[in-house]
């Protein structure tokens, strides 16, 4: 997988950027499901998104996911555009 791995409090200390490739439409079916699967079996997704420092990767429960944003712990918001990638 992509990305170098970092703790999800860190993501606030690195600037988020949109991937080369937008890939919101694809992958909201997939972030629902990392949602679902957090919240009823507190199951964690890996979500790699693009940084002024190039790909990052975060294993984290997934909170919430909307049209623009996907939601994690602490309210970190990660935007949609900049999601290379999501696995569970």
């Amino acid at each position: 997988m992509i990305g170098t791995l970092i703790e999800k409090e860190d993501i606030v200390n690195h600037k988020i950027i949109a991937a080369p490739q937008d890939k919101s439409e694809e992958l909201k079916s997939k972030l629902s499901d990392a949602q679902r699967l957090g919240n009823e079996f507190k199951s964690k997704a890996s979500i790699v998104f693009n940084t002024v420092d190039g790909p990052l990767r975060v294993e984290t429960t997934v909170w919430s996911a909307t049209d623009k944003y996907v939601q994690i712990k602490s309210g970190v918001l990660i935007p949609l555009p900049a999601i290379i990638q999501v696995e569970f």
